[in-house]
């Protein structure tokens, strides 16, 4: 095993490539050659050039991918890193174990910026100051993914703004794949004030008239991680209007013909939409299509009509249909409720002192998904899924002792640093 580092310094219009492994079992030479010579091309290519590979019928390949450019930012050189292997003809080297495939999951819809009082339990009238964080909640559960240490990429749309190069720029930085962000030159990125007041009723404001990520085309789609997503996941915000609704079907229908696992979190925001019945109506739309939902308690007894949300039956008779394979209902500090077809049943919380609750159901999401995509088959075995949903709980309950959703969002060391203190 060989590896090389080579440092190419390009000029200022040369974009940021992230570090790639390179297997092949030709000649190191030979290797070595392509790779200067892909050097050298691709210093003579646009600025807006994302990907070049070779590949030969010895095996042999390199691939350098970038983090999409934009216009204002542009890294002075890039890093490649090269390793090379020779193997027999026909021999299969087995991968170290950090080096296993781990499988993709794509979050889709709203990335905006959070202001969050910097006092608690307050009306956004009467707090005093405001703390600006990312948010949006497919961009949350894409950073809490990564977070813990799992593979995920962020597909959305914000404006061409400093607000918009910041929150790409923040998905960069926690690894998350951003080759999915757009940019609008005629939207602003959208922001949303939002409190926890002192009878425990969140209360939020949200500025979009229209903002970016309601206006990102089926043309803008990053097809390639799509095709590459194991785990599709996604909110109703972005059903609201018109052309991202489109956008959103059309993502949908792609993913799921890859055989991909779609994850819904309704996520409802009763002030984004038209009426309340609109709401209802758009978010049950699209309810038959997911593989996993996660809902909270106010949610069922919206879309219900008034139900009792801890009734089983109202959640196995009017919530659950035939290709469902696992839903969940968040109950807070109190845990988490399953339900698969073969089984269902009650997971505890964590209990923390909370200063914040936005994210917390995004956290929990983060830590659902970055089980499931290291064990596709998780809803199968209820042992299995109770362990992770204890885990998402921990997620959850970490992000509420911070303000703002991103920054509060753990990492995989600090929710197992947690969790021996949890009761089984």
């Amino acid at each position: 095993m060989v590896q090389v580092l080579i440092c190419c310094f390009c000029s200022p219009t040369f974009f940021n490539l992230k570090r790639k492994t390179i297997t092949t079992s030709s000649s190191s030479s030979s290797t070595l050659h392509s790779l200067l010579l892909l050097s050298r091309f691709q210093q003579q290519q646009p600025p807006n050039t994302k990907t070049f590979s070779t590949s030969s019928s010895s095996s042999s390949s390199l691939s350098l991918s970038s983090y999409p450019a934009h216009p204002l930012r542009r890294p002075p050189f890039s890093h490649v890193r090269v390793e090379m292997t020779n193997s027999p003809p026909g021999t299969a080297k087995a991968l170290p174990d950090d080096t296993k495939r781990v499988n993709l999951v794509v979050c889709f819809g709203e990335m905006l910026i959070d202001f969050v009082p910097t006092v608690g339990g307050v009306s956004l009238a009467e707090a005093p100051a405001f703390k600006k964080a990312p948010g949006g909640a497919p961009a949350n559960v894409a950073v809490g993914i990564s977070r813990l240490g799992g593979k995920s990429a962020f597909i959305g749309k914000v404006g061409e703004d400093e607000f918009g190069y910041m929150l790409a720029d923040i998905l960069k930085q926690n690894n998350v794949d951003n080759s999915g962000v757009r940019f609008d030159p005629n939207a602003r990125t959208a922001l949303a004030f939002v409190t926890l007041r002192a009878d425990g009723e969140r209360e939020f404001m949200f500025f979009r008239n229209p903002s970016a990520d309601m206006l990102l085309c089926e043309s803008e789609l990053n097809l390639g991680l799509l095709k590459e997503a194991s785990i599709f996941h996604y909110g109703s915000i972005s059903l609201i209007d018109e052309p991202c609704k489109s956008t959103h079907l059309a993502a949908m229908e792609i993913a799921k013909k890859n055989g991909t696992i779609l994850s819904y979190d309704p996520n409802l925001r009763l002030p984004l939409w038209p009426s309340p019945e609109a709401a209802r109506e758009g978010i049950m739309s699209i309810w038959d299509q997911a593989d996993i939902i996660k809902i909270s308690e106010d949610e069922i007894t919206f879309l219900t009509g008034g139900d009792d949300p801890y009734d089983d039956n109202v959640v196995l008779t009017k919530l659950f249909h035939p290709n469902l394979k696992l839903l969940l209902v968040t109950e807070g500090s109190d845990g988490c409720r399953y339900y698969t077809k073969e089984f269902h049943g009650k997971v505890q919380g964590v209990k923390v002192k909370a200063v914040d609750t936005t994210g917390a159901g995004d956290a929990f999401v983060s830590g659902v998904l970055w089980s499931l995509a290291s064990n596709m088959n998780l809803y199968q075995d209820e042992k299995s899924l109770r362990e992770a949903l204890l885990f998402a709980n921990a997620c959850g309950a970490i992000t509420v002792t911070e303000r703002g959703a991103i920054p509060a969002l753990p990492t995989r060391e600090a929710v197992l640093q947690i969790l021996p203190n949890v009761a089984a």
